[in-house]
């Protein structure tokens, strides 16, 4: 199954790379998405919120403002339903060279700390991979596990526990101002 997996991501990052240009960096061109879906533009000045974030980073409408990559019960391999969501983000950190995100691993509360910061470390550590295969620099993208410590819901049942296996995309500008 692992292989099937890991088969069908490999696939699906060949064919986004072969359909995103790559950015001239003498241009400093937006970089075009022939795929069809929403282009993803670089930030330009006024477009950004409170906190200092671009607005479609932030609005509940736009794609990027999930940030959430869910994962199944000890396991740390993107499920295909969130390959496109990894891929838009990929797209905004080419297309912005100026901004980093952590990826954040975390856990249900099943599991020794131990073998939960493993997990949570591994699940980072996918959504870091795919990042950097669609074209993200491995400069923009660091990758850390919070293990069973940052629970999003305390609750003791099944699905608590699933909106707990999760990897958080969280983003900062180069000059400081985001969620890190």
């Amino acid at each position: 199954m692992k292989k099937i997996l890991s088969l069908s991501l490999f696939i699906a990052v060949l064919a986004g790379c072969s359909t995103t240009p790559m950015p001239d960096e003498n241009a400093g061109a937006p970089v075009e998405s022939r795929s069809g879906g929403a282009d993803v533009k670089p930030v330009v000045a006024g477009g950004l919120d409170a906190s200092g974030l671009p607005r479609e980073l932030t609005d509940p409408k736009s794609q990027l403002a999930q940030r959430s990559i869910f994962f199944d019960v000890d396991k740390y391999e993107i499920k295909g339903e969130y390959q496109p969501l990894v891929s838009a983000h990929a797209k905004f950190l080419v297309a912005n060279r100026g901004f980093k995100v952590l990826i954040q691993g975390n856990t249900d509360e099943t599991g020794s700390r131990e073998y939960n910061l493993s997990l949570g470390q591994k699940r980072a550590d996918a959504v870091k991979r795919a990042l950097i295969l669609l074209g993200a620099q491995e400069d923009q993208v660091e990758s850390v596990s919070l293990g069973e410590e940052k629970p999003r819901n305390p609750g003791r049942d099944e699905a608590a526990f699933a909106e707990n296996r999760r990897a958080d995309v969280l983003y900062r500008a180069a000059d400081g101002r985001g969620e890190f």
